[in-house]
């Protein structure tokens, strides 16, 4: 979803659920200190009760030119949705790992369905592509990831109102109140042009909507009235939904047109896998130049773009060199497993087979509290690896990369090992 922190439960199979703008790790602290119905509720880290609060927040929504009677009509009709402090505090006790990420989201049912809809939705992807150049099936494997094609939109086992979910946020998440105020000033400018109502605004806990998983700034800024009724929605047909969407990887992602998003390649004997780092930009040329070749023994078809050589379960699998549309489609999510599954997807969806080289599912996947060991390690050492979270991230995998160059660990492929945690531990 653009923009935000989403937490989707499985759909089908799995809907995939990480964050697209920058909230991973935000953390809340308790729960609400009492619950909606009883006496006057205190915010989870607010100690103004609920009430003097929406009056206080009014001015804002005011200047912000929101309606005094839109604004009151929403506010004063919802309680906050204590709940969210919850799924917000919530943190898995293992990180999946990459293999089981991307076998649980490029799945049969969602390639078959890709491909459905990509039939069925033709003259709307052409319509698209021709505006924004954005590929329709990865467009489609977006679509796919975050709503299973619209399943989730419509099933309420998953969904919550998001009205109150994002007035409890702004109203009791001390650490990033700033943005849940804003995006929930966003929704109200949203109702109050009209375009929907708090009844229809269903979502995630965090407030992403819709079959695209739209943010209400995301609505708001890279919406798109694409099925010409005057109004902008993510609901309903997916016109609007997959024209911003488009809209959004072109504007803010620079998707490029006619590109791929990446290769899986192989590597020559003796080549140092230091350099796939997923960090070091190198014309495809380049790398051909040191025996990096395309895993169908093709040839690159546009050798003089920019290319990083990323190993996403270390040298034991797969080896993806990853270009600018990768990127395009990270600005959705942060998340490299996620732009690799829509990736992966898109190109099952387009007819392509799947990875050659196999994943290393014999690796033993770390707990969290491992992989914190891990990093507390490394910190103590001297590496960056951006905090103590339990979460593979391009910082741990660097810190993780260095420290087995310095002590001459082979492979230095930056992948959180059973061995590299025996290792740091003096084993």
């Amino acid at each position: 979803m653009a923009h935000g922190v989403r937490d989707l439960p499985p759909s089908r199979d799995a809907i995939a659920v990480l964050t697209r703008r920058g909230l991973l790790g935000v953390g809340v602290g308790g729960l609400a200190s009492a619950l909606i119905g009883g006496a006057p509720v205190l915010a989870q880290e607010n100690t103004m009760p609920w009430e003097q609060w929406v009056t206080a927040f009014r001015a804002a929504a005011l200047a912000r030119g929101i309606s005094a009677p839109t604004y009151d009509r929403v506010m004063r009709s919802i309680q906050p949705d204590v709940e969210v402090y919850k799924f917000d505090k919530a943190q898995p006790e293992t990180q999946e790992p990459i293999w089981r990420y991307m076998n649980r989201r490029v799945n049969d049912w969602r390639i078959e369905t890709g491909k459905a809809r990509i039939r069925d939705f033709a003259p709307l992807f052409d319509r698209i592509e021709r505006t924004y150049g954005v590929d329709r099936y990865m467009l489609c494997a977006l679509w796919g990831m975050e709503s299973a094609y619209g399943d989730v939109v419509v099933n309420m086992k998953w969904m919550r109102p998001v009205m109150p979910a994002l007035a409890a946020l702004a109203w009791g998440e001390a650490r990033r109140r700033r943005y849940w105020e804003t995006e929930l000033l966003n929704a109200l400018v949203i109702v109050n042009r009209g375009w929907s109502t708090p009844e229809e605004m269903i979502g995630s806990w965090a407030g992403a909507m819709g079959h695209t998983q739209w943010m209400p700034e995301v609505w708001l800024n890279m919406g798109v009235d694409f099925d010409g009724d005057g109004k902008v929605s993510p609901f309903g047909k997916p016109d609007d939904a997959l024209a911003g969407t488009a809209r959004y990887l072109m504007e803010r992602g620079k998707f490029r047109r006619g590109e791929t998003w990446g290769y899986e390649v192989g590597l020559p004997p003796g080549f140092d896998v230091g350099l796939a780092d997923g960090r070091t930009w190198r014309s495809l040329g380049e790398w051909s130049a040191f025996g990096v070749r395309r895993i169908t023994g093709d040839a690159f078809p546009r050798p003089a773009d920019k290319a990083r050589l990323w190993m996403p379960a270390g040298a034991k699998g797969p080896v993806i060199a990853l270009v600018a549309n990768f990127f395009a489609i990270r600005s959705y999510n942060p998340s490299n497993k996620y732009a690799l599954a829509i990736g992966h997807l898109a190109d099952r969806i387009r007819g392509g087979g799947p990875f050659v080289t196999p994943w290393p599912t014999d690796e033993r996947q770390l707990s969290l509290a491992e992989v914190q060991e891990i990093q507390v390690k490394l910190t103590q050492a001297g590496y960056d690896t951006g905090g103590v979270d339990g979460r593979i991230g391009e910082k741990t995998q660097t810190a993780i990369q260095a420290w087995q160059r310095a002590v001459g660990m082979i492979p230095p492929d930056g992948f959180p090992s059973d061995a590299v945690l025996k290792r740091l531990r003096g084993g």
